[in-house]
């Protein structure tokens, strides 16, 4: 109880740090949520074999706390001159994951460079808002429904840590996901958007994906991954050779590279200089062939689905849904004309399992704990160790998810999860699809945001990606409020009916009789 209290804590504090409106309020929320989750992640793996043994160098740990320390107050310093640096930091050092060992479990694979930025940005927001004068109007933005039930949403996590089977996965996913990428969202949900800095972090992710296509063009080149053994053995006994760049799986660099290409898809949609469109144009090229590479069937579907949503954004709705569906029929031909290009043989469970790479069994898994625990579910964090014993599975590896975020989150949090996941994503969709046709940053990353989302539906990440609580900070900063929205379409209505009045005027006057006719 004591673990979930404290969880349900630091999540709350991250929460108000955006919620509140006093400026020192917010100042002290952020500053206990920040403190409070590495001592957690701290209380709970303090006995662990890798921790033990950095103890017992007690020199070495104190010189890299004291080195992360400096590099937060020079990062923070540096930051609070050059405010607009964080969104652009933040879009350099987002892909980029270190696998490092913090229980006596498997590798967790953490984004190190991400969580200096994220601390350091969060160390500056708080310093600032510190020194605010409280008799002061608060100058950052009110808080949305959007950002309210987001950022609940990660309370209701860590509630529901109470009557999880596996408290550690809770603490893990909170202290090293969801508190560090609500403090992070919090951060950006007051940076002054505008459509030009996006672009600007758009150039920023394109130049790393450029990057990172290239060592993936070497990778399969020389047929050697550079990462993760289990791709080593998949591309040995596998017709296809997979490449995952710096990534530690196909699929995360696979769905790295289709939100880039969407990026880029929207600015070429919405331009009009020819230049943009040659450059938008070869940036694609490359980026295509290397996400072909990956052969990620889940990167490959959100990509239609992005790109679908673009077009009708750009469009018309019924022009991208007639694409959408040739793109369909082609993928339909595709399964009844070579079912064996894709390790189908006959449309049973175990070959449909084959073909999804055990996906159709962890979905049926996930589906089975729901049934059995229906309101609440087996607890946050806790599916792969119920799915073993379901299972009758002792591997430790077995599974971590279902591979299917709704079912997995049915699964954990029951009912109440899902309702507030459902809530979630018609919130937020409904926020950032307010007149996003009028720009291409604002499409981009609704279209980026939906890709997303459909990429969970067959990978394991949804809240614990820090892409989409980037996207979704930008999106909620860019889009419009309701009132102003309504006034736009007021002051339209009303200039339409004075044109309107104004040339039935000039009619009238034009087919008057002249006077001493």
């Amino acid at each position: 109880m004591a673990t979930t209290l404290a969880l349900t804590a630091v999540t709350l504090a991250a929460a108000l740090a955006l919620l509140l409106r006093a400026p020192h309020g917010r100042a002290g929320a952020m500053a206990v949520a920040l403190v409070g989750a590495p001592i957690i992640l701290a209380a709970q793996v303090w006995t662990t074999g890798p921790v033990e043994r950095l103890r017992d160098h007690v020199p070495v740990l104190v010189g890299v706390v004291a080195l992360g320390l400096a590099v937060l107050v020079a990062g923070a310093w540096a930051f609070r001159r050059w405010p607009l640096a964080v969104p652009l930091s933040v879009a350099l050092v987002l892909p980029f994951r270190l696998p490092i060992e913090v229980g006596d479990g498997p590798p967790v694979n953490l984004l190190l460079p991400l969580y200096l930025v994220t601390g350091a940005a969060a160390l500056a927001w708080t310093w600032e808002r510190a020194q605010a004068d409280p008799d002061e109007e608060p100058t950052d933005p009110r808080a949305t429904l959007a950002d309210a039930v987001l950022l609940l949403f990660v309370v209701l996590y860590a509630v529901g840590s109470a009557w999880s089977g596996d408290q550690d996965k809770a603490v893990e996913q909170v202290a090293f996901f969801y508190v560090p990428f609500a403090l992070l969202y919090v951060v950006l949900r007051t940076v002054p958007w505008t459509a030009r800095l996006a672009a600007r972090c758009l150039g920023v992710a394109t130049g790393v994906a450029l990057v990172l296509a290239g060592i993936g063009f070497y990778e399969y080149a020389t047929k050697h991954v550079l990462l993760n053994p289990r791709v080593v053995a998949s591309n040995q006994i596998e017709d296809a050779f997979r490449v995952n760049s710096l990534f530690f799986d196909p699929n995360i660099y696979g769905r790295f590279l289709a939100l880039v290409i969407l990026g880029i898809t929207a600015h070429l949609l919405w331009t009009r200089r020819g230049r943009d469109v040659a450059a938008a144009t070869a940036l694609l090229a490359v980026l295509l062939a290397a996400i072909v590479l990956t052969y990620s069937q889940t990167s490959f579907v959100a990509l239609l689905v992005g790109l679908a949503v673009l077009g009708g954004l750009r469009f018309g709705p019924w022009k991208a849904f007639g694409a959408l569906v040739a793109v369909a029929l082609v993928g339909v031909v595709l399964v009844l004309a070579a079912p064996s290009a894709l390790h189908l043989d006959g449309l049973s469970e175990g070959s449909l399992d084959d073909a999804t790479s055990g996906r159709v069994a962890l979905t049926g898994g996930g589906i089975g704990l729901f049934a059995d625990h229906p309101v609440w579910g087996v607890g946050s964090g806790g599916f792969a160790r119920a799915y073993r014993a379901a299972e009758h599975s002792g591997a430790q590896s077995a599974v971590d998810a279902s591979h299917t975020i709704p079912i997995t989150i049915a699964a954990e949090q029951g009912l109440i999860g899902l309702a507030a996941y459902v809530l979630l994503l018609v919130v937020l969709l409904r926020r950032l699809l307010r007149d996003a046709e009028d720009s291409a940053a604002r499409a981009g990353v609704v279209a980026m945001v939906i890709a997303l989302v459909v990429h969970t539906m067959g990978y394991a990440a949804f809240l614990e990606d820090p892409v989409l609580w980037v996207l979704l900070a930008a999106g909620v900063s860019l889009a419009p409020a309701p009132g102003p929205r309504l006034r736009r379409r007021d002051r339209r209505r009303d200039e339409e009916r004075r044109r309107r009045r104004e040339a039935a005027g000039q009619a009238a006057a034009g087919s008057a009789p002249a006077p001493g006719a």
